[in-house]
Protein backbone atom coordinates (compact mmCIF):
# COMPACT_ATOMS: atom_id res chain seq x y z
CA UNK A 1 0.00 0.00 0.00
CA UNK A 2 1.16 3.53 -0.74
CA UNK A 3 2.38 5.54 2.26
CA UNK A 4 2.01 8.88 0.46
CA UNK A 5 -0.50 11.33 1.91
CA UNK A 6 -3.76 11.21 -0.07
CA UNK A 7 -4.65 14.26 -2.16
CA UNK A 8 -7.07 16.85 -0.83
CA UNK A 9 -9.87 15.87 -3.23
CA UNK A 10 -9.87 12.31 -1.86
CA UNK A 11 -9.76 13.35 1.79
CA UNK A 12 -12.70 15.66 1.17
CA UNK A 13 -14.60 12.97 -0.74
CA UNK A 14 -14.43 10.26 1.91
CA UNK A 15 -15.31 12.73 4.68
CA UNK A 16 -18.42 13.89 2.82
CA UNK A 17 -21.52 12.92 4.86
CA UNK A 18 -23.72 10.02 3.82
CA UNK A 19 -26.57 8.01 5.28
CA UNK A 20 -26.74 4.24 5.78
CA UNK A 21 -30.11 2.58 5.20
CA UNK A 22 -31.59 -0.90 4.92
CA UNK A 23 -34.36 -2.50 2.90
CA UNK A 24 -35.53 -6.11 2.71
CA UNK A 25 -35.74 -7.72 -0.73
CA UNK A 26 -37.03 -11.27 -1.14
CA UNK A 27 -36.19 -12.20 2.45
CA UNK A 28 -32.70 -10.68 2.47
CA UNK A 29 -31.69 -7.45 4.23
CA UNK A 30 -29.72 -5.10 1.98
CA UNK A 31 -27.53 -2.29 3.26
CA UNK A 32 -27.24 0.80 1.05
CA UNK A 33 -25.72 4.29 1.21
CA UNK A 34 -26.99 7.67 -0.03
CA UNK A 35 -25.16 10.95 -0.61
CA UNK A 36 -26.59 14.37 -1.38
CA UNK A 37 -30.07 15.84 -1.61
CA UNK A 38 -33.05 13.57 -2.38
CA UNK A 39 -34.73 16.10 -4.69
CA UNK A 40 -31.91 15.78 -7.23
CA UNK A 41 -32.03 13.18 -10.06
CA UNK A 42 -31.24 9.71 -8.65
CA UNK A 43 -27.99 8.08 -9.75
CA UNK A 44 -27.41 4.50 -8.61
CA UNK A 45 -23.89 3.04 -8.53
CA UNK A 46 -23.57 -0.77 -8.74
CA UNK A 47 -20.31 -2.40 -7.58
CA UNK A 48 -18.48 -5.36 -9.09
CA UNK A 49 -18.04 -8.91 -7.88
CA UNK A 50 -16.64 -9.31 -4.33
CA UNK A 51 -16.76 -5.52 -3.95
CA UNK A 52 -19.19 -3.30 -1.99
CA UNK A 53 -20.85 0.11 -1.92
CA UNK A 54 -17.84 1.86 -0.39
CA UNK A 55 -15.91 1.33 -3.63
CA UNK A 56 -17.88 4.39 -4.78
CA UNK A 57 -17.17 6.61 -1.76
CA UNK A 58 -14.38 8.47 -3.59
CA UNK A 59 -16.77 9.40 -6.41
CA UNK A 60 -20.03 10.11 -4.60
CA UNK A 61 -19.05 13.53 -3.24
CA UNK A 62 -18.40 15.08 -6.66
CA UNK A 63 -21.40 13.35 -8.25
CA UNK A 64 -23.70 14.50 -5.44
CA UNK A 65 -23.35 18.13 -6.59
CA UNK A 66 -25.81 17.29 -9.37
CA UNK A 67 -27.34 13.92 -8.39
CA UNK A 68 -28.81 12.02 -5.47
CA UNK A 69 -26.24 9.24 -5.27
CA UNK A 70 -27.25 5.73 -4.17
CA UNK A 71 -24.97 2.70 -3.76
CA UNK A 72 -26.00 -0.67 -2.38
CA UNK A 73 -24.20 -3.76 -1.16
CA UNK A 74 -25.70 -6.48 -3.35
CA UNK A 75 -26.66 -9.65 -1.47
CA UNK A 76 -23.60 -11.72 -0.65
CA UNK A 77 -21.46 -8.56 -0.58
CA UNK A 78 -20.39 -6.00 1.99
CA UNK A 79 -22.74 -5.66 4.94
CA UNK A 80 -25.84 -7.03 3.19
CA UNK A 81 -27.32 -10.43 3.92
CA UNK A 82 -26.57 -13.68 2.11
CA UNK A 83 -28.67 -16.01 -0.02
CA UNK A 84 -28.49 -19.69 -0.90
CA UNK A 85 -27.98 -18.81 -4.58
CA UNK A 86 -27.27 -15.61 -6.49
CA UNK A 87 -28.99 -15.46 -9.88
CA UNK A 88 -28.15 -12.24 -11.70
CA UNK A 89 -31.87 -11.54 -12.07
CA UNK A 90 -32.17 -11.37 -8.29
CA UNK A 91 -29.36 -8.83 -8.11
CA UNK A 92 -31.19 -6.80 -10.77
CA UNK A 93 -34.35 -6.99 -8.65
CA UNK A 94 -32.35 -5.82 -5.63
CA UNK A 95 -31.00 -2.82 -7.54
CA UNK A 96 -34.50 -1.80 -8.56
CA UNK A 97 -35.88 -2.28 -5.04
CA UNK A 98 -33.13 -0.18 -3.47
CA UNK A 99 -33.70 2.54 -6.06
CA UNK A 100 -37.42 2.48 -5.33
CA UNK A 101 -36.81 2.71 -1.59
CA UNK A 102 -34.20 5.47 -1.82
CA UNK A 103 -35.69 7.65 -4.58
CA UNK A 104 -39.41 7.25 -3.83
CA UNK A 105 -40.20 5.69 -7.19
CA UNK A 106 -38.27 8.12 -9.40
CA UNK A 107 -36.40 6.36 -12.21
CA UNK A 108 -32.63 6.30 -11.59
CA UNK A 109 -29.72 6.07 -13.98
CA UNK A 110 -27.68 2.94 -13.23
CA UNK A 111 -23.89 3.02 -13.36
CA UNK A 112 -22.48 -0.49 -13.03
CA UNK A 113 -18.82 -1.50 -12.94
CA UNK A 114 -17.66 -4.98 -14.00
CA UNK A 115 -20.16 -7.53 -12.59
CA UNK A 116 -22.31 -4.56 -11.58
CA UNK A 117 -22.39 -3.57 -15.23
CA UNK A 118 -23.77 -6.98 -16.14
CA UNK A 119 -26.38 -6.64 -13.38
CA UNK A 120 -27.28 -3.25 -14.86
CA UNK A 121 -27.67 -4.80 -18.33
CA UNK A 122 -30.14 -7.32 -16.92
CA UNK A 123 -32.05 -4.59 -15.08
CA UNK A 124 -32.17 -2.48 -18.25
CA UNK A 125 -33.58 -5.43 -20.20
CA UNK A 126 -36.15 -6.48 -17.59
CA UNK A 127 -37.35 -3.07 -16.39
CA UNK A 128 -36.51 -0.72 -19.25
CA UNK A 129 -37.43 2.92 -19.72
CA UNK A 130 -40.56 2.51 -17.58
CA UNK A 131 -38.43 2.30 -14.41
CA UNK A 132 -34.95 3.41 -15.48
CA UNK A 133 -33.66 6.68 -16.90
CA UNK A 134 -30.66 4.88 -18.41
CA UNK A 135 -27.75 2.53 -17.77
CA UNK A 136 -24.02 3.15 -18.10
CA UNK A 137 -22.04 -0.08 -18.36
CA UNK A 138 -18.47 0.35 -17.09
CA UNK A 139 -15.88 -2.22 -18.25
CA UNK A 140 -18.29 -5.15 -18.11
CA UNK A 141 -17.72 -7.87 -20.74
CA UNK A 142 -20.22 -9.42 -23.10
CA UNK A 143 -18.01 -11.47 -25.37
CA UNK A 144 -18.46 -13.62 -28.46
CA UNK A 145 -20.44 -15.76 -28.10
CA UNK A 146 -21.00 -15.04 -24.37
CA UNK A 147 -18.94 -14.93 -21.16
CA UNK A 148 -19.30 -17.98 -18.97
CA UNK A 149 -18.04 -16.14 -15.90
CA UNK A 150 -19.36 -12.74 -14.83
CA UNK A 151 -15.86 -11.59 -13.85
CA UNK A 152 -13.84 -13.37 -16.49
CA UNK A 153 -11.15 -15.35 -14.67
CA UNK A 154 -11.58 -13.43 -11.44
CA UNK A 155 -14.24 -15.64 -9.86
CA UNK A 156 -11.90 -18.57 -9.24
CA UNK A 157 -9.53 -16.37 -7.24
CA UNK A 158 -12.24 -15.61 -4.67
CA UNK A 159 -13.74 -19.03 -3.99
CA UNK A 160 -11.58 -19.89 -0.95
CA UNK A 161 -11.14 -16.64 1.02
CA UNK A 162 -8.56 -16.84 3.80
CA UNK A 163 -8.75 -15.71 7.43
CA UNK A 164 -6.00 -13.59 8.97
CA UNK A 165 -4.99 -13.00 12.61
CA UNK A 166 -5.41 -9.21 12.57
CA UNK A 167 -6.78 -6.38 10.46
CA UNK A 168 -3.44 -5.07 9.19
CA UNK A 169 -2.30 -8.50 8.03
CA UNK A 170 -5.58 -9.01 6.22
CA UNK A 171 -5.49 -5.56 4.65
CA UNK A 172 -2.01 -6.20 3.30
CA UNK A 173 -3.39 -9.16 1.32
CA UNK A 174 -5.99 -7.09 -0.54
CA UNK A 175 -5.51 -7.48 -4.32
CA UNK A 176 -7.30 -6.32 -7.42
CA UNK A 177 -8.57 -9.13 -9.65
CA UNK A 178 -7.53 -9.29 -12.43
CA UNK A 179 -4.12 -7.92 -11.40
CA UNK A 180 -3.31 -4.46 -12.68
CA UNK A 181 -1.23 -1.43 -11.73
CA UNK A 182 -2.88 1.30 -9.66
CA UNK A 183 -0.91 4.29 -8.42
CA UNK A 184 -3.71 5.40 -6.09
CA UNK A 185 -2.72 3.34 -3.08
CA UNK A 186 -4.79 5.60 -0.83
CA UNK A 187 -7.97 4.43 -2.59
CA UNK A 188 -6.92 0.76 -2.42
CA UNK A 189 -6.20 1.12 1.30
CA UNK A 190 -9.57 2.78 1.90
CA UNK A 191 -11.66 0.13 0.19
CA UNK A 192 -9.57 -2.69 1.66
CA UNK A 193 -10.42 -1.54 5.19
CA UNK A 194 -14.13 -1.69 4.34
CA UNK A 195 -13.80 -5.13 2.72
CA UNK A 196 -13.04 -7.04 5.93
CA UNK A 197 -15.04 -8.34 8.87
CA UNK A 198 -13.96 -9.85 12.18
CA UNK A 199 -14.96 -13.40 13.09
CA UNK A 200 -14.14 -15.67 16.02
CA UNK A 201 -11.22 -17.07 13.99
CA UNK A 202 -9.84 -13.70 12.84
CA UNK A 203 -10.33 -11.25 9.97
CA UNK A 204 -11.75 -12.32 6.64
CA UNK A 205 -13.39 -10.84 3.54
CA UNK A 206 -17.04 -9.81 3.68
CA UNK A 207 -18.22 -11.39 0.44
CA UNK A 208 -19.84 -14.82 0.20
CA UNK A 209 -17.66 -17.05 -2.04
CA UNK A 210 -20.83 -18.60 -3.49
CA UNK A 211 -21.54 -15.38 -5.43
CA UNK A 212 -19.47 -16.76 -8.33
CA UNK A 213 -21.54 -19.93 -8.75
CA UNK A 214 -23.63 -19.16 -11.84
CA UNK A 215 -27.28 -20.21 -11.71
CA UNK A 216 -28.92 -18.06 -14.41
CA UNK A 217 -30.30 -19.77 -17.52
CA UNK A 218 -30.37 -16.68 -19.75
CA UNK A 219 -27.08 -15.32 -21.07
CA UNK A 220 -26.09 -11.71 -20.51
CA UNK A 221 -25.75 -11.41 -24.29
CA UNK A 222 -29.45 -12.18 -24.66
CA UNK A 223 -30.26 -9.54 -22.08
CA UNK A 224 -28.05 -6.93 -23.79
CA UNK A 225 -29.94 -7.19 -27.08
CA UNK A 226 -33.19 -6.72 -25.10
CA UNK A 227 -32.16 -3.53 -23.29
CA UNK A 228 -35.13 -1.14 -23.30
CA UNK A 229 -33.67 2.13 -22.04
CA UNK A 230 -30.92 4.56 -22.96
CA UNK A 231 -27.49 2.96 -22.53
CA UNK A 232 -23.82 3.89 -22.81
CA UNK A 233 -20.64 1.82 -22.62
CA UNK A 234 -17.35 2.72 -20.94
CA UNK A 235 -14.04 0.85 -20.94
CA UNK A 236 -10.46 1.33 -19.80
CA UNK A 237 -7.85 1.86 -22.52
CA UNK A 238 -5.72 -1.02 -21.19
CA UNK A 239 -8.54 -3.21 -19.84
CA UNK A 240 -7.81 -6.93 -19.87
CA UNK A 241 -11.53 -7.64 -19.40
CA UNK A 242 -13.03 -5.42 -22.11
CA UNK A 243 -10.50 -5.09 -24.95
CA UNK A 244 -11.47 -2.91 -27.96
CA UNK A 245 -13.02 -5.80 -29.89
CA UNK A 246 -15.31 -6.66 -26.97
CA UNK A 247 -16.49 -3.06 -26.70
CA UNK A 248 -17.25 -2.99 -30.42
CA UNK A 249 -19.12 -6.30 -30.21
CA UNK A 250 -21.29 -4.89 -27.44
CA UNK A 251 -22.02 -1.82 -29.59
CA UNK A 252 -23.05 -4.13 -32.42
CA UNK A 253 -25.49 -5.94 -30.12
CA UNK A 254 -26.97 -2.52 -29.30
CA UNK A 255 -27.32 -1.70 -33.03
CA UNK A 256 -24.56 0.90 -32.56
CA UNK A 257 -27.04 3.16 -30.76
CA UNK A 258 -24.85 3.46 -27.65
CA UNK A 259 -21.69 5.57 -27.25
CA UNK A 260 -18.49 3.74 -26.31
CA UNK A 261 -16.26 5.93 -24.15
CA UNK A 262 -12.63 4.92 -23.56
CA UNK A 263 -10.89 6.21 -20.42
CA UNK A 264 -7.19 6.90 -21.25
CA UNK A 265 -4.45 5.21 -19.23
CA UNK A 266 -7.03 3.10 -17.40
CA UNK A 267 -7.24 -0.63 -16.74
CA UNK A 268 -10.27 -2.73 -15.77
CA UNK A 269 -10.65 -1.04 -12.37
CA UNK A 270 -10.80 2.37 -14.01
CA UNK A 271 -12.90 3.79 -11.18
CA UNK A 272 -9.82 3.31 -8.96
CA UNK A 273 -6.85 4.03 -11.22
CA UNK A 274 -8.41 6.99 -13.08
CA UNK A 275 -11.21 8.19 -10.75
CA UNK A 276 -11.24 11.84 -11.81
CA UNK A 277 -11.24 11.01 -15.53
CA UNK A 278 -14.07 8.56 -14.84
CA UNK A 279 -16.10 11.19 -12.99
CA UNK A 280 -15.56 13.72 -15.79
CA UNK A 281 -16.61 11.25 -18.49
CA UNK A 282 -19.64 10.12 -16.50
CA UNK A 283 -20.80 13.69 -15.89
CA UNK A 284 -20.37 14.50 -19.60
CA UNK A 285 -22.53 11.52 -20.60
CA UNK A 286 -25.21 12.35 -18.06
CA UNK A 287 -25.22 16.02 -19.05
CA UNK A 288 -25.73 15.08 -22.69
CA UNK A 289 -28.60 12.77 -21.77
CA UNK A 290 -30.33 15.64 -19.99
CA UNK A 291 -30.39 17.71 -23.21
CA UNK A 292 -30.79 15.18 -26.01
CA UNK A 293 -33.27 12.64 -27.36
CA UNK A 294 -32.11 9.01 -27.71
CA UNK A 295 -31.95 7.45 -31.16
CA UNK A 296 -34.49 4.74 -31.85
Amino acid sequence: MSQDAPPAWFTQAISFPYQTREVEVAGCTLRYLVWGEPDKPPLMLVHGGAAHAMWWSAHACELSHHYYVIATDLSGHGDSGRRETYPIEMWAEEVMAVGEDAAAGRAPVLVGHSMGGLVSIVAAALYGAERLAGAIIVDAPVRRPDPESMEGKGGRAFREPKTYPDLETARAHFRLIPPQPCENGFIIDHIARHSLRQTAEGWTWKFDPRIFMRVSTTSVRDYLVRVRCRVALMRGEFSAIVPPETGEYMRELLNRNAPLVEIPQAHHHLILDQPLAFIAALRALLSDWEHSVPRR
